[in-house]
């Protein structure tokens, strides 16, 4: 059982969740996540790990309301206690000083990226952050983002905050005038997809966090399985984080849409 400490509402439909967890906050590392269980009769959730505080023994997720399992976590308050807190999971993020790096998110990412955006400053390098969202009432982790970035912009599709469009486009034109040796990115798939397209003739190394659809996390299912420069990988364990130029969007796409007809018929139970 794994308690809530603190609760905040992001936005209407996303909650931040601080909760015991002593063991997985004592070896967390950068871009690994966890899974949850909030009662016996609940489906696993795999959440990010967005910060740790190993003196308090406490661990930060972010929960975006999406469906059942999502919106009655999220309904969770201080107090409350998680059944099940199953991690650290998944591959530490490979940080170093690339020199020039960029974190480009979109969504629900932002949180989840924001981790590794503040691992890519701590390695030393210098940390240019471009973050999307739908609206400007969904905006997340912007103050947090800009205190670790040198350069800082932000874009929503309707144009109610920041740039008006996508991240794509004000990443094509930053490099017009910058130069830059690493791009991390994490959000939607069309996103990360686009991203890639972005960095690919230009030669820059490009990282993105794949979320695929997953159920136990240690590589036993083979429901998050992806393909990578045409092999078979498994988020959970070879993961999340793959090479974005050698990831097969085209199937990701296909793989995260079979199960939306029974995910929108159980969140309007």
């Amino acid at each position: 059982m794994a308690k809530i400490v603190e609760k905040r509402m992001l936005t209407p439909q996303t909650a931040l969740l601080r909760v015991e967890a002593p063991h997985i906050a004592k070896r967390r590392k950068y871009g690994q996540f966890c899974i949850v269980r909030w009662n016996e009769h609940a489906e696993r959730v795999p959440l990010s790990i967005i910060d740790v505080d190993r003196g308090a023994g406490t661990i930060t997720l972010v929960v975006q309301v999406l469906g059942h399992s999502s919106r009655h976590l999220a309904e969770l308050e201080e107090g409350d206690e998680i059944l099940d807190v199953l991690g650290p999971l998944g591959q530490p993020t490979h940080l170093e000083n690339f020199g020039q790096a960029a974190f480009v998110g979109g969504g629900i990412g932002v949180a989840c990226g924001y981790p590794l955006g503040r691992g890519l400053k701590e390695a030393g390098n210098h940390l240019a952050t471009i973050v999307g969202f739908r609206t400007k009432e969904l905006v997340i982790f912007e103050d947090e983002l800009r205190a670790i970035s040198d350069d800082f912009m932000i874009a929503t599709d309707d144009g109610s905050y920041g740039t008006h469009g996508l991240v794509t486009a004000i990443l094509e034109e930053y490099l017009q005038s910058h130069t830059l040796d690493f791009v991390l990115s994490v959000g939607p798939i069309p996103m990360m997809s686009a991203v890639a397209e972005v960095t690919r003739p230009l030669g820059i190394k490009t990282m993105v966090s794949l979320n695929p659809i997953m159920v136990d996390g240690t590589g036993m299912c083979g429901g998050c399985r992806v393909e990578v420069g045409g092999e078979t990988k498994f988020a959970c364990v070879d993961g999340p984080e793959f090479d974005a130029h050698l990831v097969n969007f085209d199937l990701l796409r296909q793989r995260s849409s079979m199960y939306r007809p029974q995910e929108i018929a159980k969140a309007e139970e």
